[in-house]
């Protein structure tokens, strides 16, 4: 995986929870940040790009994510069906003399056709997404776009990270939740910043994001967004646990229509600016205390 440039920072904005505003947190900590030097925006949540609507980047370059899917010469088999004891994901099964392949659970691994004692099995490269590149405002950005209907997002995830630049700073927009995709992003970053918010569902799922960054080995801090409403227990847990709060993020109806609008918060708030550009110093220090 690419890196950044020396003395430079990769941060991930995550979130367990779905709609906490991380994306808001990660297009607003790179517009704050964007006059301070060399900056990349990195939009990781495959499934459902959307960074690209607030920061709207000229896209200069466009190439195919493909992955590698079995494809069986059936005068070549025997049908011994080592191939579908090999797979641990189900995606072949021998039937009789029928080989059933299920690219929905394929995961590209190659073990099948290392298995074939007959050599019946080629393979053969099948789109799943693409990866987009272009520059907005000042800032490098990338964006993966996974297939309808694909179901492995994660591939396109690690084909984004291994076009990071020599950058000074690269901002990792996760997906939401804690599965591959997730660990993918978060994987080498330097610190994560996990978003959520003062609910029962907030602090459930922020409880299961910390876990990940700690098996991970990645600092992280926490933001608050939506503060107001709920109760005091997300506060409480990250004192228990001794997980900093970096900022906290009011519920205001102008930041939220600002959002449905596709306007980035600073726009709209720009004394919002100064807090962010202190996430960001908080963020970088976080990062360079556990090197």
């Amino acid at each position: 995986m690419a890196k950044a440039a020396d003395g430079g920072v990769t941060l991930a904005v995550a979130s367990g929870k779905g709609g906490t505003g991380k994306t808001t947190v990660a297009v607003s900590l790179a517009l704050a940040a964007g006059d301070r030097g060399s900056v990349e925006f990195i939009d990781c949540d495959v499934e459902e790009p959307n960074a690209h609507l607030f920061l709207s980047p000229r896209i200069t370059g466009r190439e195919a994510v493909e992955i590698l899917v079995p494809e069986v010469d059936l005068g070549r088999c025997t049908f011994c069906g080592r191939c579908a004891e090999a797979c641990r994901f189900g995606a072949l099964a021998v039937v009789g003399r029928k080989v059933l392949f299920h690219p929905e659970l394929c995961h590209g691994c190659g073990l099948c056709a290392l298995a074939c004692p007959e050599r019946a099995i080629r393979e053969r490269p099948e789109a799943i997404g693409w990866v987009e590149e272009g520059e907005a405002q000042g800032v490098r950005f990338l964006q993966g776009i996974l297939n309808v209907g694909e179901p492995m997002a994660t591939p396109i995830v690690r084909k984004l990270k291994e076009r990071m630049g020599q950058r000074q700073l690269t901002i990792l927009d996760a997906p939401p939740g804690t599965g591959c995709p997730v660990i993918e992003t978060l994987k080498g970053a330097d610190f994560a910043l996990l978003v959520t918010e003062p609910t029962p569902f907030g602090l459930h799922d922020l409880r299961l994001a910390l876990e990940v960054t700690q098996i991970l080995g990645v600092p992280a801090g926490v933001v608050i967004s939506k503060d107001g409403i709920g109760t005091d227990t997300v506060e409480r847990h990250c004192r228990d646990q001794e997980i900093p709060v970096l900022l906290r993020i009011p519920m205001d109806r102008r930041i939220a229509s600002a959002y449905a609008h596709g306007i980035p918060l600073l726009e709209v708030l720009p004394e919002w600016t100064d807090p962010f550009l202190g996430l960001l110093e908080a963020s970088l220090n976080g990062a360079k205390r556990a090197r």
